[in-house]
């Protein structure tokens, strides 16, 4: 029996998978960003706009031509997600875009001095289980390896209590909590913990 063809994993991607890249984005962290930024297509399309393909890695099927998974790099220099007020009000309008943006603010964390931060970790579902995901922390740690970074970094908000257990079995090890109330209506939680693997 033959093994499975691996799935492909690579640094960015082409801007034509910029759509796909921004819908699996949302997808996997919509019960974190819907109450924000809406389910009407508007916020997969801010994204689409804000993703910076160079601090991305990606996993493609064995073909190439599906995007499984991908993983959003962050720096105390900058993020996988960047962008300006205009960018907001482009999808929100000026008010919509301002109070949106601010909200988002809240949210950003700078990594610890020596961290890659991974800011964003997201699996296809027809891809869960496969594991997409190990790969692509391999793929992170390599990365950091070769950025000359000490460390990996992540957050796991509490409302996603199963994400802990693996990314223990990983190596991560609890760092300390962020707290957002009061807003945790508004986020959907009400902490994440910064979690740490030393490389």
């Amino acid at each position: 029996m033959t093994d499975k063809p691996a799935p492909i994993i690579r640094p960015g991607f082409p801007e034509n998978q910029r759509a796909a890249a921004a819908a699996l984005f949302f997808d996997a962290f919509a019960g974190k960003l819907g109450p924000i930024l809406g389910d009407d297509g508007r916020g997969t399309r801010l994204i689409a706009r804000l993703i910076e393909p160079d601090a991305t890695i990606a996993a493609y099927s064995p073909d190439g031509t599906r995007l499984l998974g991908l993983a959003g790099l962050k720096t105390r220099a900058g993020s996988f997600m960047h962008g300006t007020l205009s960018d907001m009000a482009a999808e929100y309008g000026l008010f919509g875009g301002l109070w949106r943006g601010l909200a988002l603010t809240l949210l950003d964390q700078k990594p610890e001095p020596g961290c890659l931060h991974i800011d964003a970790l997201a699996v296809s579902p027809e891809a869960r289980g496969q594991g997409i995901g190990s790969r692509l922390l391999d793929a992170c740690r390599t990365e950091a390896r070769r950025l000359g970074f000490k460390a990996l970094s992540l957050d796991v908000v509490d409302t996603n209590p199963r994400a802990h257990a693996p990314y223990e079995r990983y190596g991560f090890r609890d760092a300390r909590r962020v707290r957002i109330w009061p807003l945790h209506r508004l986020f959907g939680f009400t902490s994440a913990t910064r979690m740490v693997r030393p490389i």
